[in-house]
C-alpha cells in the first residue's frame, strides 16, 4: 500500500510539474503548496506521536530508579516576532523539561544537579540517553533536560521557534534556575552542564555567559565553528541556520552572525569552568577539525582550566562514548570521574563494574 501511495504521489507530481510550465497554472501551484503544507502538519503531528510513547517509555525504562516529572516552564520571549504588534507578542516562550530524582534520595540532604541539553538541529530528549540517564542517577545526581525552543515532538510553533546559539541558550539555562527555585534537594553550590553534539554546543556558551552557574562541565563532540560547518555541509543542512528568524541570512551574507554564534570564535569569554573536552577523528556530523578549532582557540586565548581528549577512529563515529559497547562505557567513566571532582555525588562510581550494573543492570 505505501508504494502503491508513494508512486501515485510521485506520479502526480511529474504531471504537475510538465504543467507548471504552461500559462494559467497559478491553481495548480497553490493546490501543489497547500499539499506541501499538508504533509508538513502531517510530519509534526506523527513527531508528537511520537514523543508521547516515547515519554511511556521512561518510566518503563528508568522508573524502577528514579521519579521522573515533566514540567512547563518559561525562557525568554521570541528573538523576533512575526508580528511584533499581535495578541501575544512578547510573552515568553513555553518549553518542557524533564526531571530525574533518585529514587533513595533523602528529603532532608542536597544533590548535585546536572544540566543535561539534547543534542540535535531539530531533536528531543529520548530514551536513546536511557543509559547514561540510569548511569548519572545510580551515582546520586538529579538531571535536568530541557526540551528547549526548536525542540521536536510539540507541534510546528515550538519547532519554528528554533533559536541556534541564541535564546536556546537561555531555555536551559532557565531549567537550571528552575530546579533551584523548586527543589530544596537541590545543591547550587553543585550544579554542572552536560551534554553532547548540539547539546555540547549549549553547555559550551551556558559556561561562557553564565560562568558563576556552573561549577563543572562535559562536551562531547560539540558543535564549535558554524562558519566551517556551513562550508562542509548540504546546501538542505544550510537552509536550517538561514530560515531561522533570528539568523535569517547564509553565512556569506552575515559572516558576524554566524561567528557570534560559534563557541570557537566565543572563547574569550571562557573563565574558569572545568571543562572536558572529547572528539572522534571519524565523526561523520561534528567533522574533528571543528573541535580542533575550539582546542586551538582556548589554547591560543590562554585558557588553563580545560582539558581534551582526541579519540582516534572509534568505532560508531559521532556517538562513540554514547553506545553501549565496552570502551564507550571506559570512556564515560572518565567523563564521570571529571564531573564527581568537582559536584561529589553520594554514590560515585569507583568502578567500570558499578557503571555496567547500574546502567544495565548486571556488571
Amino acid at each position: 500500500m505505501k508504494k502503491l501511495i508513494s508512486g501515485t504521489v510521485i506520479t502526480l507530481f511529474i504531471c504537475a510539474g510538465n504543467l507548471l510550465g504552461q500559462p494559467g497554472n497559478t491553481e495548480l501551484m497553490n493546490a501543489i503548496n497547500k499539499v506541501n503544507a499538508n504533509f508538513e502538519d502531517l510530519s509534526h503531528r506523527f513527531d508528537i506521536i511520537e514523543k508521547k510513547i516515547d515519554d511511556v517509555q521512561w518510566y518503563n525504562k528508568v522508573g524502577d530508579i528514579a521519579f521522573i516529572d515533566k514540567v512547563f516552564m518559561t525562557g525568554p520571549p521570541l528573538a523576533k516576532e512575526k508580528n511584533p504588534t499581535g495578541q501575544g507578542a512578547g510573552n515568553p516562550v513555553k518549553f518542557w523539561t524533564y526531571i530525574f530524582i533518585p529514587k533513595d534520595a533523602n528529603p532532608d540532604k542536597k544533590y548535585p544537579l546536572l544540566v543535561f541539553p539534547h543534542g540535535g538541529v531539530h531533536a528531543n530528549f529520548d530514551t536513546y540517553y536511557t543509559h547514561i540517564i540510569r548511569e548519572m542517577v545510580s551515582q546520586g545526581y538529579i538531571v535536568a533536560a530541557a526540551e528547549y525552543r526548536g525542540s521536536t515532538g510539540y507541534g510546528a510553533g515550538m519547532y519554528n521557534n528554533i533559536d541556534y546559539g541564541g535564546l536556546e541558550v537561555q531555555d536551559v539555562d532557565a531549567s537550571r534556575q528552575y530546579m533551584l527555585d523548586n527543589y530544596s534537594i537541590v545543591d547550587k553550590e553543585r550544579v554542572g552542564i552536560i551534554g553532547w553534539s548540539h547539546g555540547a554546543y549549549i553547555a559550551l556558551f551556558n559556561i561562557f555567559e553564565y560562568p558563576g552557574n556552573y561549577k563543572v562541565a562535559f562536551t562531547g563532540v560539540p558543535v564549535s565553528d558554524l562558519i566551517a560547518r556551513m562550508g562542509y555541509k548540504d546546501q538542505e543542512y544550510r537552509d536550517l541556520f538561514s530560515g531561522q528568524p533570528p539568523i535569517g541570512k547564509s553565512a556569506d551574507q552575515n559572516v558576524a552572525e554566524y561567528k557570534k554564534r560559534s563557541p570557537a570564535w566565543q572563547v574569550s569569554k571562557y573563565q574558569n569552568t572545568p571543562l572536558l573536552i572529547h572528539t572522534n577523528t571519524n565523526d561523520e556530523d561534528v567533522n574533528v577539525l571543528e573541535v580542533e578549532h575550539l582546542i586551538k582557540s582556548l589554547k591560543a586565548e590562554g585558557k588553563k582550566n580545560f582539558s581534551y581528549e582526541i579519540f582516534e577512529n572509534m568505532p560508531g563515529g559521532h556517538s562513540f562514548d554514547r553506545m553501549d559497547y565496552m570502551e564507550a562505557k571506559e570512556i564515560r567513566m572518565k567523563i564521570y570521574n571529571h564531573l564527581n571532582k568537582y559536584l561529589t555525588p553520594p554514590k560515585p562510581f569507583k568502578s567500570l563494574k558499578d557503571l555496567q550494573k547500574a546502567g544495565y543492570g548486571f556488571n
